[in-house]
C-alpha cells in the first residue's frame, strides 16, 4: 500500500476515527484490566473478586473484538484506490470554499497598478523560519489591517515554501507594520508539510502522486491510472465552479484589507494533466481518457485562460504520440480520433457553449 500511495497519503488512514475508536479502545481495555488485576486478590482471610469489574472487562473484550472486525472491513474498502482519490476530491470541497475571499455587495476592488505599487512601498514582513505556508486566517487578519487602516499583501499562498529571512508579506502603509507584524506571525502558519485546508492544488497534487506510482514501470496499473484522470476531471470542475478569486479579502466597508496571491484554474489544469501525460507517453489507454476528459471538461469551463491550458495539453498528448516508438498504428489512430473531438470541444463557439 505504501508503494502505491505514498507516504504523504498515509495519514488518511490515521485520521479516520474507526481507527482511532479502534486503537483506543484497545489501550483503555488494556489499561482497565491491568487495574482489575491489581485489586484483585486472595489471602488466607479473604477471596476478593470484583464482580462487576470483570462483567465490564467482559463486555470491553467482546466491544474490541467487534470495532477490530469493522476496523478491518473498513481498512479493506478505503484502501481501493477509487475510494481514496474520492475522498480526497471530497476535501477539495472546503479547501476552494476556504482560500477564495467572497467580496461584499459594496466592494471597492483596486487596480493592479496601485496593488503594484502598495507592495513595492510597503513594510516588508520577513519570514523568521522555513516551511510550507499552511493556513492563513484571513478574516483576522482583515480585522486586524482594519483596525489599523492599512492593507496586507501575502506574497505567498498556501502549499508554497517560504524559505527563511524571505519576504512573507507587505504592509502599506509602512507605518502601520509595528501594529501589524505580530498579528501575521500569529495568524499565517507555517510547516513542514503541506496541508489540505485551504491549498486546492495539494489536493490535485495527491491524485496525480498516486497516478504516477500507478504507471511506473514496477506497478504498472493502468486502471489506477484511468480512474485517476476521471476524478481530477472532476476535481477541475470543483475548483471551475467555485467563484473566480482575485485573491482579495474586503472589510464591512467594502475596503479591501487582505490580499493573497491565487492559484488559477489554468495551473491546475496542467498540474493536473502535465505529470500523468508524461508517465502515461506509451500507454494509450490513459492518454485516450486524457483527452476524453478534456473534451468533457471543456464545454463548462468558459474562461479563456483555462480554455487555452486544455488546449495545450491535448495538442502536447498528440505531440507526445508523434515521437513515440511503442505505440502501433491502431492506438494512434485512436488517439487521433480522441484528439479530433478534444479540440473540436475546446473550439467550440462561445455562443454555442
Amino acid at each position: 500500500m505504501p508503494a502505491l500511495f505514498g507516504p504523504r497519503l498515509l495519514y488518511r488512514f490515521l485520521k479516520d476515527w474507526v481507527t482511532q475508536v479502534t486503537i483506543g479502545l484497545y489501550m483503555a481495555t488494556f489499561i482497565y484490566l491491568c487495574l482489575v488485576f491489581l485489586v484483585t486478590h486472595q489471602d488466607s482471610h479473604t477471596t476478593f473478586v470484583p464482580q462487576v469489574s470483570l462483567i465490564t472487562s467482559w463486555f470491553l473484550v467482546v466491544g474490541s473484538f467487534g470495532f477490530l472486525v469493522y476496523y478491518s472491513h473498513r481498512i479493506a474498502a478505503s484502501i481501493q484506490n477509487p475510494d481514496l482519490v474520492a475522498r480526497i476530491v471530497d476535501d477539495l470541497v472546503p479547501a476552494v470554499r476556504a482560500s477564495r475571499g467572497i467580496p461584499a455587495a459594496n466592494a471597492k476592488p483596486l487596480p493592479p497598478a496601485t496593488l503594484a505599487r502598495q507592495v513595492e512601498e510597503g513594510a516588508s514582513v520577513s519570514c523568521n523560519r522555513s516551511g510550507y505556508v499552511q493556513e492563513i486566517h484571513h478574516q483576522t487578519l482583515v480585522a486586524e489591517a482594519s483596525r489599523a487602516d492599512a492593507v496586507v499583501h501575502l506574497l505567498y499562498r498556501p502549499g508554497q515554501f517560504v524559505l527563511r529571512g524571505e519576504r512573507l508579506a507587505s504592509v502599506h502603509p509602512a507605518e502601520r507594520l509595528p501594529v501589524l507584524e505580530s498579528a501575521l506571525r500569529r495568524h499565517v502558519t507555517l510547516g513542514r508539510h503541506r496541508s489540505l485546508k485551504q491549498d486546492s492544488e495539494f489536493a490535485i497534487a495527491q491524485i496525480v502522486e498516486i497516478a504516477i506510482r500507478a504507471l511506473s514501470p514496477a506497478v504498472n496499473d493502468t486502471f489506477t491510472g484511468v480512474a485517476c484522470v476521471d476524478w481530477l476531471g472532476d476535481a477541475l470542475l470543483v475548483v471551475a465552479n467555485a467563484p473566480r478569486s482575485d485573491g482579495c479579502w474586503y472589510d464591512d466597508a467594502g475596503a479591501m484589507r487582505v490580499r493573497v496571491r491565487p492559484v488559477y484554474l489554468e495551473r491546475l489544469v496542467r498540474t493536473a494533466f502535465d505529470q500523468i501525460r508524461q508517465a502515461a507517453a506509451d500507454n494509450p489507454a490513459v492518454l485516450i481518457r486524457i483527452l476524453e476528459t478534456i473534451r468533457r471538461l471543456a464545454p463548462r469551463i468558459h474562461d479563456d485562460g483555462p480554455r487555452r491550458a486544455l488546449r495545450d495539453e491535448a495538442d502536447a498528448v498528440r505531440e507526445g504520440v508523434a515521437s513515440a516508438q511503442a505505440l502501433v498504428g491502431l492506438d494512434r489512430k485512436d488517439i487521433e480520433v480522441a484528439w479530433q473531438r478534444a479540440r473540436t470541444a475546446i473550439e467550440e463557439p462561445a455562443a454555442s457553449r
